[in-house]
């Protein structure tokens, strides 16, 4: 019992200064303030010399007592030899314990003679470490063998043409890191890949254009490939150094960087001709219409017969119509109906906006997989739509009946129009009572690309719907549109902006002018072209009878790049310039779809053409083609009744 007794003198009193026993067993300060105090305690002076004697022998047992200032309830918490009993203290509620203090602890007679006991954690105050004392802990990336990853999503492609563009973007990849290699300097050999490297960046190339390209991967890996396979080494050492940099410097954390691209670097066109050859050169691009009319193309204007029997039809019909986007049938009231003001009947259009589409089969699948919209992925039959529109709309292509509202008209002859220049032009539609109407014309100059007409047009019928996700014609701009002037056009405000040195805003709406009809519009455009003058779009049956125009020398891109599947299948403007030219158009701003602009299709229409004159030029030069004063001379061919300079000093005429 007394050896039990003796070790409570180690550890303070709970009751502190306040404790009133004679011989409490706990440690009290006036234990050690003088010998006559310590001679009170009697057995127990003389047994904690005799304690701290053994002690020192075994310096081992009872550790070295911290030194804090933190407060708290006591210290008891504290490391001792023996352990002290789990046991909950009682605190006096009317004065808190003290904290303790290196003079209520005991003497330590061992601490010069051995090293200090590290101190206590729990009372130390939190330190915070250097960022870069703490390194994060990196996994080590788990090797993967040349085999195209398991998407999450459907499969763009078959399993066996994924792996063979894998592998020939991987053999690309290996010849122009071997070729880095080969003449790399001692600050560039971190450029140099491992083969496991190039597995991962092979992989991670195809998978990204697979996810995020799958209706149109086939082309992209295509042109991904064609790319590398022109890139020089230069070239691909500044891609490496820029992708390491990358690495190197990480976004801050919760900025928002903008996603990687999968296109490649835009094309550069160089037809080796100069404008006015390349306008020459369209006469081999001429896209004949004679036989396309079963595919929406007007070659000829429909006859006054033609025109009173689509009237009389649609007088029997009571205005009913086929809803173009639900396919309800529903009612239309031109100048609205008397009893209510309505212009059409059927309430509001609940449609999918996409159109509908079969996903790729994925690997093991033999099930065909269900049919789904490209706007809201759900499946054929699930839902009626996920947009709502305030009306039904329709669309007629019928020429009599396009006719009936606005006659066709041939391209009037104009002495006026450059004989140089072709002509890029572009409509917008929107739904009206009369169907489909023009509400915006553009046109631009080809090959520079420079506006020449930009106007919004007031249709004939009252508007149902401007379409505004395609056409990109809001309400506003309508509201705040000019009248169109001859002396203030947008042609004249931007050359006025140039000369001033003031830079446009890109997110400034442009401020249009309107006229007041479709055949104004229509009036204008003749004022820049004549019969002779190359007519430049995509789908250009959709815009030629939207101004109601019969033009017979046409270039249309639809033709020039033909899907594989024939008519009426087309391959869309915007997955050309990504696929052809690695250009970008029609982009959603901040994910919000602003539609079309007619003036950036008009001039991506005509980049098109200028990169086939570039291919068709190149191929005719290797079969002998010549270009001889401005002219295109086949192979074989002579050019007569001019002779040259070069060809008269010679001395080849013979008399």
């Amino acid at each position: 019992m007394d050896a039990v007794l003796r070790n409570f003198k180690l550890i303070p009193c709970p009751a502190g200064d306040g404790c009133a026993k004679a011989n409490c067993p706990w440690q009290h300060p006036r234990d050690q303030d003088s010998p006559a105090t310590q001679a009170d305690g009697g057995s127990q002076v003389e047994d904690g010399p005799r304690k701290r004697r053994k002690v020192s022998s075994e310096p081992a047992s009872i550790p070295a007592q911290p030194t804090s200032t933190k407060p708290g309830p006591s210290s008891a918490k504290r490391p001792v030899s023996p352990p002290p009993l789990k046991r909950k203290v009682p605190q006096p509620p009317s004065q808190p314990t003290p904290a303790a203090t290196p003079a209520m602890l005991p003497p330590n007679p061992v601490a010069s003679s051995t090293p200090a006991a590290k101190p206590d954690q729990s009372a130390m105050p939190p330190k915070v470490a250097p960022q870069h004392a703490t390194p994060q802990k990196v996994t080590p990336r788990k090797p993967e063998t040349l085999n195209p990853r398991h998407l999450k999503t459907a499969a763009p492609a078959a399993h066996d043409f994924r792996y063979k563009a894998l592998k020939l973007l991987h053999d690309q990849f290996q010849r122009l890191n071997d070729e880095l290699k080969k003449d790399a300097k001692e600050d560039e050999e971190k450029l140099v890949l491992s083969a496991q490297e190039l597995i991962w960046l092979a992989l991670d190339e195809e998978q990204k254009v697979a996810t995020e390209k799958p209706s149109i991967y086939q082309n992209v890996i295509k042109n991904r490939i064609m790319t590398y396979k022109r890139m020089t080494p230069g070239q691909w050492k500044d891609e490496r150094a820029a992708e390491r940099k990358k690495k190197e410097v990480p976004a801050t954390p919760g900025s928002k960087t903008p996603r990687k691209s999968v296109l490649g670097p835009p094309k550069v066109i160089q037809t080796g001709l100069t404008p006015q050859q390349e306008v020459a050169f369209l006469t081999h691009l001429h896209t004949p219409i004679d036989r396309l009319a079963q595919w929406g193309y007007v070659p000829i204007p429909p006859t006054e017969e033609e025109v009173t029997k689509a009237r009389e039809g649609e007088e029997a019909g009571l205005g009913y119509e086929m809803c173009d986007r639900c396919r309800t049938r529903f009612q239309v009231f031109p100048g609205r109906r008397e009893e209510d003001g309505a212009l059409t009947s059927g309430g509001k259009c609940v449609h999918h906006p996409g159109r509908a589409y079969y996903p790729e089969r994925t690997l093991g699948d033999t099930d065909r997989p269900s049919r789904r919209y490209r706007c809201c992925q759900q499946v054929v039959g699930d839902s009626a739509g996920c947009v709502s529109g305030n009306t039904h709309v329709f669309k007629t292509t019928s020429p009599a009946r396009l006719a009936s509202v606005i006659p066709f008209a041939e391209t009037p002859a104009n002495l006026l129009a450059p004989k140089d220049r072709a002509v890029c032009f572009d409509c917008e539609m929107g739904y009206t009572v009369r169907g489909m109407e023009l509400i915006r014309l553009t046109a631009t100059s080809w090959p520079d690309g420079k506006e020449l007409l930009d106007v919004l047009v007031r249709p004939v019928g009252e508007i149902l719907d401007l379409n505004s996700r395609y056409s990109g014609v809001w309400p506003e701009d309508i509201v705040n549109a000019e009248p169109w002037s001859a002396e203030k056009t947008s042609v004249q405000e931007q050359t006025k902006q140039e000369e001033e040195g003031k830079e446009a805003d890109p997110k400034a709406r442009k401020k249009m002018q309107i006229v007041s009809s479709p055949a104004v519009a229509r009036d204008l455009l003749f004022s820049l072209i004549s019969p002779d003058t190359p007519l430049i779009g995509h789908g250009l049956e959709n815009d030629l009878n939207a101004v109601r125009i019969v033009h017979p020398t046409l270039i249309d891109t639809i033709l020039l790049y033909p899907h594989r599947r024939g008519l009426p299948m087309r391959y869309g403007l915007k997955m050309l310039m990504e696929t052809q030219l690695n250009k970008a158009i029609q982009v959603e701003v901040e994910g919000k779809a602003m539609g079309h602009d007619s003036a950036e299709d008009a001039r991506a229409a005509g980049e098109l053409v200028r990169l086939k004159v570039q291919e068709r030029w190149g191929a005719m030069k290797g079969q002998g083609w010549t270009l001889v004063d401005g002219e295109f001379v086949p192979p074989g061919g002579k050019k007569e009744g001019v002779l040259s300079e070069a060809f008269i000093e010679e001395g080849e005429v013979q008399g």
